[in-house]
This record gives C-alpha cells, structure tokens and sequence, in this order.
C-alpha cells in the first residue's frame, strides 16, 4: 500500500477544497466534493495520472456537490455520500445558484448513485475510510476517517479556527458542536485533517484554541 496523498483543487466562487484523495503508488483515487469548475478538476486529474474510481460527497450544498452529475459523466464513476438526510438540498442546487446569481447550467441538481450512513466503510484501493454522520452544517453531512494514516475529510464541520454555519436550512448549532466534540475530537488530537474551505490543522489544535469549541 502506497502513501495517502491528497491535492486540492479550489473551486467555485466560494473556494471550495475539492480534494482528489490518491494513492501515491498506484495513483488510484477519488474526488472529494466537486462543486464546480469541472474542467479544472479534470485538468488536475489528468495532469497527475490519477486513475478517479469514483465521486464521494461530505454533503449537499451547491458548492461541494454542484460539478458532481458533470464530473460523473466525464469519468464514468459513481457518486457516493453523502447521507440521506441531505436529498433535499441535492434536489435544490439549481434554485441555490439561481439565489446566488450563479450563471444558469453552471451547476446542477445531484443523484447520488449511493448514500451513506455512520459507520459504513468505503476504500479506493488499500484505503479504507469509515463513514461518521456529523450533521449540523447540513443535516446529512458525513466526515471520511481514514485510520490508518490518522487523517480525516471534515468537509465544512470543522474549520482551522472555526466550525461550519448554521444558518442556512438545515443547520443547527447545538447538533454541529455535539458532532464535533462526540464524533471527531475523541478520534484524538494527531488527526489531521482538510476542510470544506481554507487550511486544515489538527484535531487536537482546534479542541484547544479553536473558540468555538474551549
């Protein structure tokens, strides 16, 4: 088993950290949250020779799941994630764009071939990720926890030095802190991770100076 690597390609005008997780062997791997710019996705995949088995989505806002009906007919592979829970919001996305004056067919509505739910396991090659539902943000956001290299996909749960909004529908503050103090931060302080959006850090930094959790 070769080393988890991870590249982001920013995308969308909310900068969002689409992520290709990849094997640094095999060059395997899969496409964490394409919200859009799809062309700049796949650029970046072929530029590095990863071979994307498929699509796997923390949750279903415009800008992590919109690209991702477009990056699934590009490449062939299915969508996975997020959890049940967030059907609304992926049968929204179109009326989102619209909201934010996003230009119309920039980014669509999203059928995931699969959703998860806490504690399934899903893998590309020998990487194994264990599925933790973490609503709050998004009621079915789900966080992708790989073990083994003590690294973990948050999505916009967790921030470096900030925590996902709650005031977009669906959001509920009480439920984001409860998933990050019950489910994340006991995984342990040495987990590292990447975020929806920004740097990421360390489990254990954030419990200790990140202010919305001291």
């Amino acid at each position: 088993m070769g080393q988890l690597n991870a590249g982001i390609v920013p995308v969308t005008p909310f900068q969002q950290n689409c992520t290709i997780l990849f094997d640094a062997d095999d060059k395997i791997g899969v496409v964490v949250d394409p919200g859009g710019d799809v062309e700049h996705i796949l650029a970046a995949i072929e530029a590095n020779g990863i071979k994307v088995t498929a699509i796997w989505l923390t949750h279903g806002h415009l800008d992590h799941a919109g690209g991702a009906m477009q990056l699934k007919e590009a490449l062939g592979v299915d969508i996975i994630g997020p959890h049940e829970d967030d059907r609304v919001l992926l049968d929204n996305i179109e009326n989102s764009a619209q909201r934010f004056g996003l230009p119309a067919g920039t980014l669509r509505n999203c059928v995931p071939d699969r959703f998860l739910t806490e504690g399934e396991v899903v893998s590309f090659g020998d990487h194994k990720f264990e599925v933790l539902h973490c609503p709050g943000h998004a009621p079915g956001h789900v966080v992708y926890y790989n073990r083994d290299a003590k690294f973990a996909h948050v999505g916009d749960v967790l921030f470096q030095g900030s925590i996902g909004r709650t005031d977009l529908p669906g959001g509920d503050h009480a439920a984001l802190i409860r998933s990050i103090k019950e489910k994340l931060l006991p995984l342990g302080d040495d987990i590292g991770f990447i975020c929806g959006h920004g740097p990421g850090g360390r489990f254990g930094d954030e419990r200790r100076s990140n202010p919305f959790l001291v």
